[in-house]
């Protein structure tokens, strides 16, 4: 009887220690929902906006690299944003506002690069790998079946082995 009650003892602890754990993580969480209802600031004038967003959504997020502007949350894209924004409104075209961040940060903010020496690797990447994948297959695939192929033994090996298996016969061991 004494043992089955300092099991339920033990069970009892452990399971207000981790109400508390859970109770404590979910109280670590709350600061981080506070920021997820801000919203991006918006022009004034919403042409300006509509030609903000669509030409962010050609521009990569440096941060996050697999978004664009438009989509990141990141501090550095919502501060892209507002630069392109202002060189807008000064009257800045999309090719200059992109010129502007190409000789800034290179190649690489362009979600779409154009194709040039320095990107070339980056293009013809994915098919260098296939091909690359296609050889490498194949000359498995060769070895293989040149593996699975057995030699013909010479008179000599076949008079050893029926000497080694004490039979007459190198292909029926029995």
């Amino acid at each position: 009887m004494k043992a089955r009650t300092i099991s339920h003892g033990v069970f009892e602890t452990t399971r207000n220690l981790l109400a508390i754990l859970l109770t404590a993580a979910l109280f670590a969480l709350v600061p981080l929902s506070a920021g997820a209802g801000t919203a991006a600031p918006l022009a004034a004038d919403p042409v300006l906006e509509e030609r903000l967003m669509t030409l962010a959504g050609e521009l990569r997020c440096l941060v996050c690299q697999n978004q664009t502007l438009a989509e990141s949350n990141a501090e550095l894209a919502a501060d892209l944003r507002n630069e392109i924004r202002e060189q807008m409104r000064r009257g800045a075209s999309d090719k200059d506002v992109v010129d502007y961040l190409v000789a800034r940060y290179g190649d690489f903010v362009l979600y779409r690069p154009p194709l040039k020496g320095s990107t070339l690797l980056l293009w013809s990447g994915p098919g260098l790998l296939l091909l690359a994948g296609i050889v490498f297959l194949a000359r498995t695939l060769l070895r293989r079946r040149q593996r699975g192929v057995p030699l013909p033994l010479s008179a000599q090996a076949q008079a050893r082995a029926r000497e080694l298996l004490g039979t007459g016969s190198v292909e029926d061991p029995t």
